[in-house]
């Protein structure tokens, strides 16, 4: 931990002149300094809850106010990583709720934020492990891990690189929730408690029969001609350029869209986008999406929701490299037919489910184009229909209730 800590004092300038520079672009707010290194003035909050930014905290908002209802002698502080996301949580309006963002992981900062809230629990979402607050929240109270992912690739690097770090960590957990059995059998092997790990559940599986199919895209287009590339990484857009092409060439799609996972790489996918001579227009660009156009470059942040909205289709990328593949909940919500790459071992026990019962199809580079092909709007709906009852989740009162039990409180210790 002293290892840990030390590089973090050694960062600590560099993550200063950071939020300088996204205060200075208008990215952040005017406190976002004070709440990053926990100077912000705020009131007592019992409850501690992070998640990194809008998805996750968004598939979390149901528990939110589930512990919000059963527990009204709690005042929650609810931290996250992006501005975009306290501004989203802020305009929830829940009750007893405030949003700031989390205070880094030093020693300081989270001192500090502690000083001004006085938590005593922490609740924090899939993957957010931080050691500093994690250790620090531990001799204060219960830390609860929600819906928590540990990929085969991070559980071989902590291994690696911090064994004893993880081990510390892992025995301070009062609770962890995995979201599938590989993540939970993992997170034992690192040396959580086995009677420690609580029931399964994938957040963002929560609330899929709410979600409503979104508008047809506005160049009149029928949804089923539009197709969406979710996240693409780096040797994606190649593939799915491609894909899409041939299956444009023979009348299958009328729109793609595409939308990098990192829009930092634009003048990158802009070149290639532009080598196939489709007609194209770029969203941050604010280049309008008009008639004709076939490839709309979706590069900008938090509007994923109203892509999965006007697509009938929707390929999930980060799975034709090593990323491990992004979410299938996400388009599963909102309809949209699934394909995805032969790598998805970030959310291997969902897309088993999913193959298995006929809710997504499979695909390679190799294979992308004639897949496209066989998409009419009959098959789509076919897809996303088994997609829904595949990846709806079973009752999630079990985890609620040893959430519950596990917070601090009158009963309870």
């Amino acid at each position: 931990m002293g290892l840990y800590r030390a590089i973090l004092w050694i960062l600590t300038p560099a993550l200063a002149l950071h939020l300088l520079v996204l205060r200075v672009r208008g990215l952040v707010g005017a406190g976002a300094f004070a709440e990053r290194f926990g100077l912000a003035t705020g009131g007592e909050a019992e409850l501690w809850l992070h998640g990194a930014s809008n998805g996750e905290l968004t598939s979390a908002r149901w528990l939110i106010e589930r512990i919000i209802a059963a527990r009204p002698d709690l005042r929650l502080v609810i931290t996250c990583n992006s501005w975009t996301a306290r501004q989203m949580v802020s305009d929830w309006h829940l009750p007893r709720t405030s949003a700031r963002l989390a205070p880094f992981d030093t020693a300081g900062a989270v001192r500090r934020f502690r000083k001004v809230w006085r938590p005593r629990a922490l609740v924090f979402l899939e993957n957010e492990l931080w050691p500093e607050r994690i250790l620090q929240m531990a001799d204060a109270g219960p830390v609860i891990c929600i819906g928590a992912r540990m990929s085969e690739r991070s559980a071989r690097r902590w291994a690696r690189v911090a064994p004893k770090l993880m081990a510390l960590i892992m025995a301070r957990l009062r609770l962890v929730s995995a979201q599938d059995a590989g993540s939970a059998k993992r997170f034992v092997t690192l040396g959580l408690p086995q009677e420690r790990l609580g029931p399964q559940l994938m957040l963002k599986a929560h609330g899929l029969d709410d979600a409503e199919p979104g508008p047809s895209a506005p160049v009149g287009a029928a949804r089923d001609r539009v197709l969406l590339a979710a996240s693409t990484h780096e040797g994606e857009e190649a593939i799915v350029l491609n894909g899409f092409a041939e299956a444009h060439r023979d009348g299958a799609f009328d729109l793609l869209i595409l939308a990098p996972r990192h829009p930092r790489r634009i003048a990158e996918v802009r070149a290639l986008v532009q080598a196939t001579g489709l007609p194209f227009a770029i969203r941050s660009a604010n280049q309008p999406l008009t008639p004709g156009i076939a490839v709309y470059v979706a590069d900008t942040l938090g509007e994923m929701a109203q892509w999965y909205a006007m697509a009938g289709v929707t390929l999930v990328c980060g799975s034709f490299g090593d990323a491990g593949g992004h979410t299938p909940y996400e388009p599963a919500a909102h309809r949209s037919a699934i394909l995805h790459g032969p790598n998805v071992a970030n959310f291997a026990d969902a897309y088993a489910a999913l193959d298995a019962a006929g809710g997504a199809l499979a695909v390679t580079a190799e294979t992308l184009g004639a897949a496209l092909k066989t998409l009419d709007m009959d098959r789509q709906l076919a897809l996303a229909s088994a997609a829904r009852a595949a990846l709806t989740p079973a009752d999630e009162s079990a985890l609620v209730t040893a959430v519950l039990q596990a917070l601090p409180g009158q009963d309870n210790g």
